[in-house]
């Protein structure tokens, strides 16, 4: 285990440059002066990552830092993890590998039960980032919006630790009952995480939140003679003197009658039937009767049940009807108080992320209430309003090489430009071109590229254009030419988007056509040219902060070239020229006054995160004769119904993923 240091210690063998040192100098005297809001306007390529590493190691505050999607988030991770070694940095993240929300469709008349797949190393880094926070203020937790929704009070995850210290006497059977209340199980044939184990004078618990086996040794007299950690894979061993252990579980809820939790809920049971019958909502109030009957059957007898987070209000202490729900900004404010930084990344689509997670939540829990599945405290199981979130952060700092009018009136004038890169690279040149004979002509600038064995981004306007642009050029074979070519748009998931990008990169693919998703914080320096088809469109995705972005992924190679393929130029295009030619002239007198020579960026590319085996073609298995399988084949044939699943739910298909959840149900029965 890394012996943490109490203070931030930033490790680089680089020294800031460009424009990295006005910005930190500027947004560190901010802060010091108690401004609550900067913008950190950077373009890309400046490293704005590096410029905040610097701000935190200045200031020593602790750091939540907020990304709009997990791939970004694991970029961050990644790269706060490598600078601060020998500090707490964590990754937070929604867990989920399948999520299906629970939700009702009143026009088909179809209940859809929630149901999930949980990520088990992204569920342990969400508890090592809540047990980090309590074990030192050296902590930097990336994250991405699932940050604002309810995990419970941190007040009683911090009370349900157990110390354990060399000569403290332990009764056996109160040590296991208190590691139970720890969510912590016993399990002695399969040892895992999250779980506990005897053997002979030995105690042994694996970590729920980390890769390390805790053991404690007792002697006669039932005192703890020794702590040992080990790894469970490499063998490492470490003495302690103590140890604390935290939670198997976020969400611990506080100590409280049962009985009178369970009456509470009856009560409010009992008010929402009367309310559904004097409305001759008759099947309704049969609907809840039965529901809450049933879930509160199962809490009493298995203590769990899906959909326990509907009841989660009644469990925590000191919060009402209509209080904002616990979250992880709540640790930060419980911990530190108002003394932590807030880094919001890519300020201008985070924003409005996190401002819109309320509205969506409530609409799909509001049919549920109405129509008799759910009571009204699903409620407060929710993500934090957008005012509720800020009024729990304190100073924050926007970074976003374009951000929105939100963020710079927020920072009242307190916005820094960080224009000039470290390397030298400049903004690249833009050319705008005709319509006519666009593909011949494009096809001839990703030729060259090729030959020169540099990648090309091509952007289309909707994601039928992107497959057939992709599948055109991958079949494309005149002059000898193939091209190796893959699509990326919002139907692929997270972990397989980070594979493309790394494979384009590492040259198993040439081209890369895309919608929106070639835009914020894509690393990309072997590409060398981003080609923009219907740029002169109006909408989002040809707005100016959007072109932009897409020009900037061309920005960190020396050879870097935008072409915008329009016959007409929109106001968004104008706008986004003139910004991006600006600040191509400051990048280049300053270049010349200093004589500095670009250089492209080298970047090594970085292990994923989280990475799965390639998938396999899914073909659709529902009419398979399970019974005429072997018992090989039908465990074979259950894990394939289960990938096709999950594919349905990706697209968003969710009444055939339920089909195909329903047969795996009946199959495994």
């Amino acid at each position: 285990m890394i012996n943490y240091h109490v203070s931030f210690n930033l490790v680089s063998p680089y020294q800031p440059s460009g424009d990295q040192p006005q910005a930190i100098d500027k947004l560190v005297a901010g802060l010091k002066s108690g401004q609550k809001h900067q913008t950190l306007l950077g373009v890309t390529g400046s490293g704005k990552t590096f410029t905040i590493a610097n701000v935190i190691q200045q200031t020593q505050l602790p750091t939540l830092v907020i990304s709009h999607n997990k791939t970004l988030a694991g970029q961050l991770y990644q790269e706060f993890k490598e600078l601060f070694p020998q500090n707490h940095v964590s990754y937070f993240v929604s867990y989920y590998d399948y999520y299906q929300p629970e939700a009702y469709i009143p026009a088909s008349d179809t209940y859809i039960a929630k149901e999930v797949e949980i990520n088990d190393l992204i569920d342990k880094l969400r508890l090592e980032a809540t047990s980090n926070l309590y074990s030192g203020p050296d902590n930097i937790v990336v994250a991405s919006v699932s940050c604002i929704y309810n995990i419970g009070d941190p007040r009683e995850f911090g009370k349900k630790t157990l110390n354990f210290k060399i000569g403290d006497p332990w009764v056996r059977r109160t040590l296991f009952e208190q590691l139970v209340g720890l969510y912590y199980s016993r399990s002695e044939l399969e040892f895992k995480r999250g779980s506990f184990r005897v053997r002979g004078d030995s105690l042994e618990i694996w970590l729920a939140y980390a890769d390390w086996i805790v053991s404690l040794e007792f002697d006669e007299s039932g005192k703890i003679k020794s702590i040992l950690e080990r790894h469970p894979f490499s063998g490492q061993e470490n003495i302690l003197k103590n140890f604390i252990l935290f939670p198997a579980k976020q969400f611990v809820g506080a100590s409280a009658d049962s009985k009178e939790i369970f009456e509470k809920i009856k009560s409010d049971c009992a008010f929402q039937v009367e309310k559904f019958k004097s409305e001759n909502k008759i099947l309704e109030a049969h609907r809840i009767q039965q529901r809450v009957d049933y879930d509160l059957e199962m809490l009493a007898e298995m203590g769990f049940v899906n959909g326990i987070e509907n009841y989660s209000i009644y469990f925590e202490k000191d919060r009402s009807t209509g209080d904002p729900p616990y979250t992880l900004v709540d640790y930060f404010k419980h911990l530190y108080g108002d003394q932590f930084l807030t880094v919001i990344d890519e300020s201008h689509v985070t924003v409005p992320q996190i401002g819109g997670m309320y509205s969506g939540d409530v609409a799909r829990k509001k049919t549920l209430v109405d129509f008799g599945f759910r009571l009204p405290s699903a409620y407060d199981n929710r993500p934090l309003r957008f005012e509720e979130f800020n009024q729990k952060i304190n100073q924050t700092i926007y970074v976003s090489a374009t951000p929105a009018s939100y963020e710079i009136e927020k920072s009242s004038g307190q916005v820094i430009e960080q224009v000039i890169r470290p390397t030298g690279l400049v903004d690249p040149p833009i050319t705008v071109r005709t319509t006519k004979n666009q593909i011949p002509d494009l096809i001839n600038e990703i030729k060259n590229r090729v030959d020169k064995k540099e990648r090309t981004l091509v952007v289309t306007i909707t994601k039928k254009m992107a497959e057939d642009l992709s599948k055109y050029l991958a079949d494309y074979t005149k002059t000898g030419h193939h091209f190796k070519v893959a699509y990326l748009h919002a139907d692929i998931d997270t972990i397989d988007r980070s594979s493309i990008l790394d494979k384009l990169r590492s040259g198993d693919f040439d081209v890369l056509v895309g919608i929106n998703l070639l835009r914020e914080g894509l690393d990309l320096p072997e590409v060398t040219l981003v080609a923009v088809l219907d740029a002169g469109q109006q909408g989002f995705l040809r707005s100016k902060s959007s072109l932009i972005q897409i020009m900037g992924r061309a920005s960190r190679n020396i050879n870097g070239q935008v072409i915008l393929y329009s016959d007409t130029t929109s106001d968004a295009m104008s706008e986004a020229i003139k910004e991006v030619t600006r600040r191509r002239q400051i990048q280049l007198a300053y270049n010349q006054e200093h004589g500095i020579t670009p250089e492209t960026i080298i970047k090594s590319i970085r292990p994923q995160i989280i990475s799965r085996p390639e998938k396999a073609e899914i073909k659709p298995l529902i009419d398979v004769n399970f019974d005429s399988l072997t018992p090989n084949q039908k465990k074979t044939h259950l894990s394939k119904l289960k990938k096709e699943m999950r594919e349905y739910a990706a697209n968003l298909d969710f009444e055939s993923a339920i089909k195909i959840r329903d047969r795996i149900q009946e199959l495994s029965a």
